[in-house]
């Protein structure tokens, strides 16, 4: 299943950054190849500066080795060696009537001493972060969200929908990181879903994302916009690095398990803001997205 799950997220690493560049127009992805000194490594790829993408990664790793120490805590076992893969990409648009989008897709394997599998999960899932909000595309984003679920199971929808929102919460400011999508963990084996139907489940939603993004992307990058429409799309940036850098558990299980701090801390955006005690404007565009974005909705 790992090399099977490896050579998927090869090709749609693939197949993601071709479409990307072809939307961007000008800018191209440069890869990086790293080697992990503890076992695996990964590819990284980055594009800056372009015609649409201020900055953004689609990055494949697969990495093994020891549990370390403070995973083994975390997991509640003594011995064990892992082996972990996926997907991870960020995408942060130049023009703010743009959506940042983060996706994800990822396999975890754990063995004993003697090297027989005693635990494997996937996980994954789509968000979409807007600075400005079009409800189509939050109607959009959530079908296509929902139409690769309910292929599946037609309660996969309403359960990770519901899982994303709790997830991508930013609790010390009380309001949600975007307006959510796909959130799912620890994926496993079970009477109703072997390990080749959540092999489906999650290469379906991954298959899904450009339908999800590219045409919202498309729609809006023309979009005449104002330097205070940038200021809000940096002020709000911020919010968002605050909560991968606070909250979110890939980063943090990067961090403790020696990742590779470039490819980590990708998903942070080149031009931010933490204003004082901002606030926006009452009755403004700004105000309604931190109204939504205080009490998740259903978008579908």
């Amino acid at each position: 299943m790992k090399d099977k799950f490896y050579a998927y997220i090869e090709q749609l690493q693939d197949t993601i950054t071709s479409k990307l560049e072809q939307v961007d127009g000008t800018a191209t992805f440069k890869e990086d190849i790293w080697v992990r000194p503890e076992g695996g490594g990964g590819r990284t790829r980055v594009i800056e500066n372009g015609n649409v993408f201020e900055k953004g990664g689609v990055n494949i790793s697969g990495v093994h080795g020891e549990l370390p120490e403070s995973m083994k805590a975390y997991f509640g076992v003594k011995d064990a060696n892992f082996f972990a893969c996926g997907l991870s990409l960020v995408l942060h648009p130049k023009n703010p009537m743009v959506p940042t989008v983060h996706a994800n897709w990822r396999y975890f394997e754990m063995y004993d001493k003697d090297g027989e599998i005693v635990d494997q999960w996937f996980g994954g899932g789509q968000d979409l972060t807007p600075y400005y909000l079009f409800d189509e595309d939050a109607v959009h984003f959530h079908e296509v969200c929902k139409t690769a679920c309910d292929k599946h199971n037609p309660s996969f929808y309403n359960t990770y929908k519901k899982r994303c929102d709790e997830y991508f919460w930013n609790s010390h400011r009380n309001e949600a990181r975007g307006l959510g999508g796909l959130f799912f963990d620890y994926c496993k084996a079970t009477p109703e879903m072997d390990m080749q139907d959540w092999y489906n489940f999650v290469t379906e939603v991954g298959n899904s994302f450009l339908e999800c993004y590219v045409p919202i992307v498309i729609k809006r990058k023309d979009l005449e916009y104002t330097k205070e429409n940038r200021d809000w799309q940096e002020i709000r940036r911020g919010r968002y690095v605050e909560f991968n850098l606070v909250h979110d558990k890939g980063t943090l299980f990067g961090l403790k398990t020696n990742g590779r701090i470039e490819s980590i801390l990708m998903s942070l955006p080149p031009h931010v803001q933490w204003r004082y005690d901002h606030r926006p404007e009452k009755g403004s565009e700004e105000e309604r997205l931190i109204d939504i974005l205080m009490k998740p909705k259903e978008w579908v």
